[in-house]
């Protein structure tokens, strides 16, 4: 039985957010945050990946929260390039952290742009389990921060990503040996659009360890 969605406002950051829950109850094995694609380009918390991941992994018994980051929907601001939104991400880690029971295992997801955020985010956080980064945008914005991310970090990404190219997605992978596992989504491009199911069940089974 599918546990319904329930929104809310995260109220414990700079500006609020509007955000979505879907909390599993006392069958919960853990928590995860979802971080969406880049607000200008059309990005929310309804992105078909996010949406679809996030139903995954309610599945596998997490309770999980989307959130749009300031400037989508009804979130309060707007768009700051990176800071304002990785305080965004902090504080939807902060609620969820709030909302469950102490000792109940975090991760942080992301897709694209929030991808980077996720990951910008886990490197100032101790104690998250895991960060999976979809299609993670290596090609553009900085990711020389990623030996300060204590968290086991997995990319999931498409084949033909044509903003996380082979020859740097390679070089990221060489230079973080046995930190960064990679998962594969054969032929598909950044998008994903009717790939959005592999991904949720890349992230699944990445995640599945945590419970």
């Amino acid at each position: 039985m599918t546990s319904p969605e329930q929104r809310l406002t995260i109220d414990v950051g700079p500006r609020a957010l509007e955000a979505c829950l879907v909390d599993v109850g006392v069958a919960r094995c853990a928590g995860a945050i979802l971080c969406h694609p880049h607000p200008e380009y059309g990005g929310s918390m309804d992105n078909a990946v996010v949406v679809t991941v996030a139903r995954a992994l309610g599945a596998e018994r997490f309770t999980t929260l989307r959130f749009n980051f300031g400037g989508v929907g009804r979130s309060q601001g707007g768009f700051s390039g990176g800071p304002a939104e990785i305080d965004d991400a902090r504080a939807a880690l902060t609620m969820l952290t709030r909302l469950l029971p102490s000792g109940t295992p975090l991760v942080v997801v992301g897709y694209s742009f929030g991808a980077w955020v996720a990951l910008r985010l886990a490197a100032g956080t101790s104690g998250l389990r895991h960060v999976v980064a979809i299609a993670p945008p290596l090609d553009f914005l900085d990711w020389g921060f990623l030996d300060a991310v204590p968290a086991p970090i997995t990319f999931v990404a498409g084949e033909r990503d044509q903003f996380c190219g082979a020859a740097h997605l390679g070089r990221v992978l060489a230079a973080h040996a046995g930190r960064i596992d990679l998962r594969t989504i054969g032929g598909a491009d950044h998008f994903f659009v009717g790939r959005e199911d592999e991904v949720a069940t890349a992230v699944r089974d990445v995640l599945r360890s945590v419970a």
